[in-house]
């Protein structure tokens, strides 16, 4: 008999309902009406971006109900997909939802002013981590099954967690001037390199870690340890589509921020307005390069209608 008993609800309302406030009532709610202020505003968000963000925040309730919910709690195998699709895919949906017009008013509530602490590069991976094997321990994973509530607050720390890791490498936050094309690159895998070592535990172990599954796998006519290494197995999986992808967009985004640095330093020179490369990799950087081209147009123009002032020395 396993450890714990495993009572299976059709709905988790402990589970369930943190995540759907969270996700529907404050993600999706305050999103929606920022972009539609935005709209108003003339700097509307992207099509893309919203059907992302709306895509990840409806996402991260899909998989907390039904079916695969209460499989979590009978498999480890189903567990682990839920943690991947919540803490790895729903929450880079989601801040490739977000832009710096988006995240701005958030910026400006003294709560959330931290936001800028977590998404430093170095502060969101080592947090990210400790929060990934923190759960994965047998004594919290198991914590987490048992009860809803503890459930809830570990989905809901693998999405905030996994959110402020993104924000880090893709978000629109300023970033340290050190983490650039290379800084980048060290980023992505160290977090795939913490993922992954993570996942060949589980694949190569030859202990049962969460024997409250025993008595659920023995129903279905799975071996614990069978059920453990295929979670390994899918988590390496994810870990190596994910980190191939990553670095194909890492590649792609660096060759057109540079593409656009270099337009705008050559836009500001041809009108005559000085522009260092500093002040263009960062627009480009942070997706305000075309708000940027648009200022140095509209300067250039103002110069150029501008009356000229005589010098007395002139007559």
């Amino acid at each position: 008999m396993a450890p714990f008993p495993i009572a299976v609800d059709p709905v988790h309302l402990g589970e369930f309902l943190p995540p759907l406030l969270a996700s529907g009532g404050l993600y999706l709610g305050l999103y929606l009406r920022r972009v539609r202020t935005l709209a108003r505003e003339g700097r509307p968000v992207e099509t893309w971006r919203i059907v992302s963000f709306v895509t990840g925040a409806a996402l991260v309730v899909v998989v907390q109900v039904g079916p695969l919910d209460t499989l979590a709690d009978q498999v480890l195998i189903a567990h682990i997909v839920q943690h991947i699709v919540i803490g790895d895919v729903c929450s880079l949906l989601i801040v490739l939802g977000i832009t710096g017009p988006v995240l701005q008013p958030l910026l400006h509530i003294r709560a959330t002013r931290p936001l800028r602490t977590l998404a430093h590069p170095v502060v969101a991976v080592i947090v990210w981590a400790v929060d990934l094997y923190a759960w994965h321990l047998p004594f919290l994973y198991q914590l987490a099954i048992r009860h809803d509530i503890v459930h809830a607050i570990e989905h809901a720390c693998l999405l905030w967690f996994g959110m402020t890791l993104w924000l880090a490498l893709i978000g629109p936050l300023p970033k340290p001037k050190w983490f650039t094309g290379w800084g980048r690159l060290g980023y992505i895998i160290i977090v795939r390199f913490t993922g992954a070592v993570l996942a060949n535990v589980l694949i190569w172990a030859q202990t049962v870690f969460y024997p409250v599954y025993r008595a659920s796998d023995a129903k279905r006519g799975l071996n614990p340890l069978s059920d453990q290494n295929l979670a390994g197995g899918v988590m390496m999986v994810e870990q190596i589509i994910l980190t191939t992808l990553l670095l194909a967009w890492l590649f792609y985004r660096f060759a057109r921020q540079d593409e656009e640095r270099q337009a705008l330093v050559d836009l500001a020179l041809d009108r005559g307005i000085e522009l260092s490369n500093d002040r263009a990799a960062r627009a480009a950087a942070a997706g305000t390069g075309e708000r940027l081209r648009q200022r140095l147009l509209s300067s250039a123009q103002e110069d150029s209608q501008a009356p000229r002032v005589e010098h007395p020395s002139e007559n």
